[in-house]
């Protein structure tokens, strides 16, 4: 090689790591003044280490999807309920729901503040769980959110400071708090929308509309999703009460649902309909007989790997799922256990653990979000 290729060569692969090291350190986006409004008691997160719980395996078939020596590690502590990662350029973005911030960690330099406020930018006084929540990616690339506080979904645009909202209302009426969110191939975008968010949940007089989900189209369309009513077995059924974690399968055929109904705390399946909408809802799992003192969480968070196995929060911590709905394992966190993600090469779950940020090394590969490449 001439010793002018081998300076481009050098200079190439300079600018290369220059980029590597922009992504993963980017500046914190502002979208409005820090204003003294949340009445919770201040929680700061920091960086922490360790391992959170234990690994419980019911199926052989656990073993292809976690390695032998696999442990759920602790990377943040002191959040006040942790919630929403997303893979962001090179690093973690996950909200603090109470704290009306966005924090980011990174493995270079750990976890600092990203976005604060993130979910309300009101002057009014308030408590509760007013930040951002589900975070997402779409096709672009760009991060896409839940603002409880603010009640509505928005896209932060490029330049870190500006906020396109998505979805606001439906029928003229404002959401309660959006929760959680995700894209399909064609720019389709469903979310949930449960009372997490307003003050008095159900009780709130500021509620406008029932507990529900939504898609909006990439013309703007907000359509509300037939949730229809569920047959929960043992005699009973009834509407879905509070719909919370959302995900597509793979082949986007399916798309699934978190109930966080102390009375139904079950994960849902429906069939994606032609113009988006969905029918023929059915129990994936029910996780009633897990809820038993002493256990906390309930349905909160799914995501799928490449294969179809399902990866969701529950009662006690994460659980994983064959296709068929099979449980494998779970990853007994022994806390309230919100979200979860896939990071890295898409080889890494993250995992928001109440006051925790986590993560394990799998074997799968997870369906990222953000432009096609990105499932690899």
């Amino acid at each position: 090689m001439s010793l002018k290729n081998t300076a481009r060569l050098i200079g190439l692969c300079s600018l290369m790591v220059m980029t590597i090291c922009k992504a993963s350190e980017l500046p914190p986006a502002s979208i409005g003044p820090v204003l003294d409004t949340d009445t919770n008691p201040p929680m700061q997160a920091k960086n922490a280490s360790g391992v959170l719980g234990s690994i419980e395996r019911l199926d052989p078939a656990a073993d292809k999807l976690l390695p032998a020596d696999a442990k759920v590690e602790i990377l943040v502590e002191g959040v006040d309920w942790a919630e929403g990662p997303i893979w962001f350029h090179g690093g973690l973005n996950f909200s603090d729901v109470k704290q009306n911030t966005m924090y980011r960690w990174t493995p270079e330099k750990g976890v600092g503040a990203y976005l604060k406020p993130s979910g309300y930018t009101g002057t009014t006084p308030r408590g509760g769980e007013p930040g951002s929540n589900g975070l997402t990616l779409d096709r672009q690339g760009r991060l896409v959110m839940c603002q409880h506080g603010d009640r509505r979904v928005c896209r932060l645009e490029n330049d870190w400071k500006t906020l396109t909202p998505l979805a606001e209302k439906y029928d003229g009426k404002r959401f309660s708090s959006p929760n959680d969110l995700c894209f399909d191939s064609k720019g389709n975008l469903y979310f949930t929308d449960p009372p997490y968010g307003l003050e008095q949940r159900d009780a709130d007089p500021k509620k406008e509309l029932d507990n529900s989900a939504y898609l909006v189209r990439p013309d703007g369309q907000v359509v509300r999703l037939n949730l229809g009513t569920i047959d929960y077995g043992n005699g009973k059924s009834g509407p879905v009460h509070y719909p919370n974690g959302v995900a597509l399968s793979v082949d986007e055929k399916t798309l699934y649902f978190c109930v966080s109904d102390p009375e139904h705390p079950v994960y849902l399946k429906y069939d994606i309909q032609p113009d988006g909408n969905i029918a023929n809802g059915k129990v994936f799992f029910d996780t009633t007989s897990m809820v038993v003192p002493g256990v906390t969480g309930l349905p909160d968070g799914i995501k799928l790997d490449l294969n179809g196995n399902v990866w969701a929060t529950g009662p006690g911590g994460v659980f994983i799922f064959n296709s068929q709905g099979k449980h494998l394992a779970t990853l007994k966190t022994g806390v309230k256990t919100a979200n979860l993600n896939w990071g890295d090469d898409g080889s890494t779950l993250y995992i928001c653990a109440n006051h925790n940020v986590c993560r394990i090394k799998t074997l799968a590969k997870g369906v990222m979000a953000g432009p096609a490449s990105a499932n690899h």
